[in-house]
């Protein structure tokens, strides 16, 4: 069925008008969450985790001192950011000559074009880069050589690689991993514990996570109150786990959890992803009374009008367009309204529902009533 286009939105394939985002980021929350909302997406910001100040991280100074304890083969730098934290973390320790020095004496391998930068702007020449930008590619091309006796330090970027390190030790190398940035949990957890419900019980379309800790801290978070199962099949379920890439992703991936990553690992191509993804597989289309429904996560939009729901019209919107056409009973809507009502008050909860849900719809005509039955949206036919 063709729908008039929407009024407002940037297209009907790149507007996330009428949906709403779990953020779980810390770092650049706010310009990943001002991404979204410039598409129109309603977002929930839950920071996840939090990092540990450099100058404090006693496990990064031992393990500088350890690699400034002899010389270094190879340096792997994961991120541009945390590169550039630790020559700040080596300068305020006095060892930023010592660090600079050990550097300069090194092959720098750098995963991506951010880290690429940072070690030019600092002064350093970069040996090489992976097309793909990934630690995996790094560590075949170390690999591919012969490094017994090598000692190659090994920037980790919140999460221990510990695949990559053992592969390498393996091989032959010593190995120095540099915890250039740690993370700890969230200072306020009830942000988090609040987005797990939300997931959950659907009231979010999609969560948006920017690193694989984040994902360990909600998964955590969600065992916590046992509803780590429930969390993992509302992500297999209606609910996008969206992924900046596939680091961010494995600790799902490997629960048999599908996850909507970008084509580069960028905030910027998240974000476009998103906008792509939900209103491809997220509306629901239908022609109602004569007038064009879109019917996207926390609003519908009616001939190209974009209406906001609350969520008991919401529930029941969705409940009669599962059939379009055909009468769904009032104990079918009951059972879908949030809350739970009580059986003395069902039958008044359902019919406010729909008296809201018509009053916010504006045209009369969608929502018809079958008495002594429940209620239809008015197709020209009953779809199978």
């Amino acid at each position: 069925m063709s729908v008039t286009p929407v009024e407002g939105l940037e297209t009907a394939q790149d507007s996330l008008a009428g949906f709403t985002v779990g953020v779980t980021a810390t770092r650049r929350r706010e310009e990943f969450c001002a991404l979204l909302e410039r598409r129109g997406a309603r977002v929930v910001s839950a920071p996840a985790i939090r990092l540990v100040p450099l100058e404090e991280d006693t496990d990064l100074l031992a393990a500088t001192r350890d690699a400034l304890a002899g010389p270094i083969d190879d340096v792997v730098i994961t991120t541009g950011v945390g590169f550039r934290g630790w020559m700040a973390a080596a300068e305020g320790w006095g060892l930023s000559a010592d660090l600079a020095d050990h550097l300069a004496k090194s092959r720098l391998l750098t995963r991506g074009p951010k880290a690429r930068g940072a070690v030019r702007a600092a002064g350093l020449n970069d040996h090489w880069t992976p097309a793909t930008e990934s630690c995996q590619e790094v560590k075949q091309y170390l690999l591919a050589q012969k490094l017994s006796g090598r000692r190659i330090a090994v920037q980790l970027h919140g999460e221990p690689l510990t695949d990559f390190v053992a592969d390498l030790r393996h091989a032959g190398a010593e190995v120095i991993e540099i915890p250039v940035y740690r993370w700890l949990p969230y200072r306020d957890p009830s942000l988090l514990r609040r987005l797990v419900t939300q997931t959950i019980t659907g009231a979010v379309d999609a969560v948006a996570f920017t690193s694989a800790p984040a994902v360990h801290a909600m998964l955590r978070s969600a065992r916590a109150d046992g509803l780590e199962e429930s969390l993992l099949a509302a992500f297999s379920g209606g609910v996008v786990a969206a992924c900046v890439g596939p680091v961010t992703a494995e600790p799902l991936t490997s629960r048999g959890v599908h996850t909507l990553q970008p084509e580069r690992a960028r905030l910027g191509a998240l974000a476009r992803a998103l906008a792509r993804h939900l209103p491809e597989y997220g509306v629901t289309r239908i022609v109602a009374g004569g007038h064009h429904l879109e019917i996207r996560g926390h609003a519908v939009v009616v001939d190209g009008e974009l209406k906001p729901l609350p969520p008991a019209p919401m529930a029941v919107l969705k409940r009669l367009a599962d059939k379009p056409g055909h009468v769904v009973p009032r104990a079918d809507l009951r059972m879908v309204l949030p809350g739970g009502p009580t059986r003395d008050s069902a039958e008044h909860a359902v019919e406010m529902a729909v008296t809201r849900l018509r009053r916010a719809l504006g045209p009369t005509g969608i929502v018809e009533t079958v008495v002594k039955r429940g209620y239809r949206l008015a197709c020209q036919r009953p779809l199978p």
